[in-house]
């Protein structure tokens, strides 16, 4: 069994649709289990819709729902069998009935919760699912929509929540199997429920998570995510024009990857897969024959030392100093409580005795953040900068990184340097409008001459 989880630019018209259906029907003999993201941009224009009913632009907020429904009408009518289209074009109908009035309700409340935001956020895998399952079925694969909400159970963390395994596990187990011996089932990503069934969301690029779910629940042979490139490379190519694929790479080596920028890959993703000891393979629906992609439990030998440089753009430096704080313990304790109390992450960091440096990509509570922090400290925020992220195993193995680093980046700022608390990756802070000669820069250095065995 393997589980072949597509991603919105996947889905993203009748034409896309249909060329996963081919995909999928070429590995039957696998019996895949498919996750599937919402059609194309489908997301993005429901909660943009959602924001406007709350914000009382009702009319606005009804007219893009209709134009969603326009769309998903005209391209997901063609794909099913004839006889099945009167069906597809009512449950078509029925969803944007529900979400109109759900938009409706909004509008009158005048208020937008997480809640609400995940009630409306799930109607784009809801509706994927169901088109793909009657697609595949109209090109003679039988198949069975699944709704995720009745699968997947998670906390009542809405818009960010948390699987809880053990019930997740025990119904994906009981439901899947017994129904992938006769039809492909197709389960829409992102989404899952509470336990009392309120509808919950696991946070956008969460259906790399839910494939991952199902596959460790399944013990599946490998979990394959489609999407639109030809796998990792080694670089951004919208930065980069010689970026390489990577053939083979570590869960260790990609989660760095993926927390730092790697678009291809949810950070959570690999978490339930390392802990099974399942492959992960990246493949590009565009392109099936290409061969991605290979993510491993175990390190890959490579002559380079770095596999990939990652950027992440839209980071804000925060720089707390306090004098008052030399040779006084509790200084970070009460640097993190705020962070943790307005729960917003932080990527990196950099400390000295009286002064911290560090970054956060969410700036949501930017402006409390600060005030707090200026209640014993002294505060300055740098805004619109970016991390760069040079990964790969063998750097902890590799003496003089650092200097062949910091000399291909001669010219260029280096605001804040952090290496040690992962041993594989080695990241520093520039200005976001240096990010993109930084990374050509740094990839001139490191793979002027790139191992065969991993890079292609």
């Amino acid at each position: 069994m393997i589980v072949m989880k597509f991603g919105g630019t996947s889905v993203e018209s009748a034409e896309a649709v249909a060329r996963v259906c081919e995909i999928v029907r070429a590995r039957l003999d696998q019996r895949p289990v498919v996750i599937v993201s919402a059609m194309g941009k489908t997301t993005n224009r429901l909660l943009a819709m959602a924001r406007h009913a709350a914000a009382g632009n009702r009319d606005e907020a009804l007219r893009e729902c209709e134009e969603l429904h326009r769309f998903h009408r005209a391209e997901a009518l063609p794909l099913p069998k004839p006889e099945e289209r009167a069906d597809l074009e009512k449950l078509l109908d029925e969803h944007f009935q529900e979400l109109s009035e759900l938009l409706r309700g909004l509008a009158i409340l005048g208020e937008l919760t997480p809640r609400s935001l995940d009630a409306v956020a799930s109607y784009g895998e809801r509706l994927s699912a169901q088109i793909l399952a009657a697609a595949l079925r109209g090109r003679g694969v039988a198949a069975e929509a699944l709704d995720s909400r009745r699968l997947i159970v998670t906390d009542r963390r809405f818009t960010q929540a948390t699987p809880l395994f053990a019930e997740t596990n025990a119904r994906l187990a009981r439901t899947i199997p017994p129904l992938a011996r006769e039809r492909v089932p197709v389960l829409g990503g992102f989404i899952g429920a509470t336990e009392e069934g309120v509808t919950t969301t696991l946070g956008r690029g969460g259906s790399d998570f839910t494939a991952s779910i199902v596959g460790a629940a399944l013990d599946v042979g490998e979990i394959q995510i489609w999407t639109d490139v030809d796998g990792m490379l080694t670089a951004d190519p919208n930065l980069v024009e010689g970026a390489r694929r990577v053939k083979t790479i570590s869960f260790a080596e990609a989660a760095e990857l993926a927390y730092f920028g790697a678009k291809v890959l949810h950070p959570a993703t690999v978490l339930p897969a390392v802990e099974k000891n399942i492959p992960v393979l990246i493949l590009n629906s565009r392109r099936p024959q290409a061969a991605g992609t290979r993510i491993v439990a175990e390190t890959v030998p490579c002559r380079n030392p770095v596999k990939s440089i990652a950027c992440k753009r839209g980071i804000t430096v925060v720089d707390v100093h306090s004098t008052r704080m030399l040779m006084a313990h509790g200084f970070l304790h009460r640097i993190f409580e705020v962070f943790d109390e307005c729960e917003t992450a932080v990527d990196l960091l950099a400390t000295s005795e009286v002064s911290v440096s560090l970054t956060i990509d969410n700036t949501e509570r930017l402006e409390e953040i600060a005030a707090r922090l200026r209640q014993f400290a002294e505060v300055g925020i740098e805004q619109r900068q970016a991390i760069v992220c040079l990964v790969g195993d063998n750097i902890r193995y590799t003496p003089g990184i650092a200097a062949r680093t910091f000399g291909a980046l001669a010219g260029i700022n280096v605001r804040m340097i952090s290496q040690g608390a992962s041993l594989r990756n080695l990241s520093f802070v520039v200005a976001e409008d240096d990010a993109p000669r930084a990374v050509r820069a740094l990839h001139e250095e490191f793979f002027r001459e790139a191992d065969p065995e991993v890079f292609e």
